[in-house]
């Protein structure tokens, strides 16, 4: 069993920054891959970006490359998203989610076990 607690949503900018954070609990964390996911009003669950277990390996969705990082401590059990040069269209509901049985880093999101509640970001023109 994984737990995830999402935090660091809310309103900013456009051109603003907003880092999230996902912290874990349950089964050791540096064993499973992590990734974030967003859903929009009236669109379907996008990839954004997602981190292997060690942090070696990130692998990021089109819309957000460039201006996304998504990174992990271990030792906190604590995956983060910074988010720079925000868009309106990068409104959504950001979730992260653990994968446990892979040896590489999924973008598709059935694949992932466990999810968190969920955190909104908001970004105004």
């Amino acid at each position: 069993q994984v737990q995830l607690v999402e935090s660091g949503g809310g309103l900013v900018q456009a051109g603003g920054s907003l880092r999230l954070s996902c912290a874990a609990s349950g089964r050791t964390f540096s064993t499973y891959n992590m990734g974030w996911f967003r859903r929009a009003p009236g669109k379907v669950r996008e990839f954004v970006a997602a981190i292997n277990w060690s942090g070696s390996v990130t692998y990021y969705g089109d819309s957000v490359k460039g201006r996304f990082t998504i990174s992990r401590d271990n030792a906190k059990n604590t995956v983060y998203l910074q988010m720079n040069s925000l868009k309106p269209e990068d409104t959504a509901v950001y979730y992260c989610a653990a994968e446990l049985d892979s040896r590489v880093v999924q973008s598709t999101d059935q694949l992932y076990d466990y999810w968190g509640q969920g955190t909104q970001v908001t970004v105004s023109s």
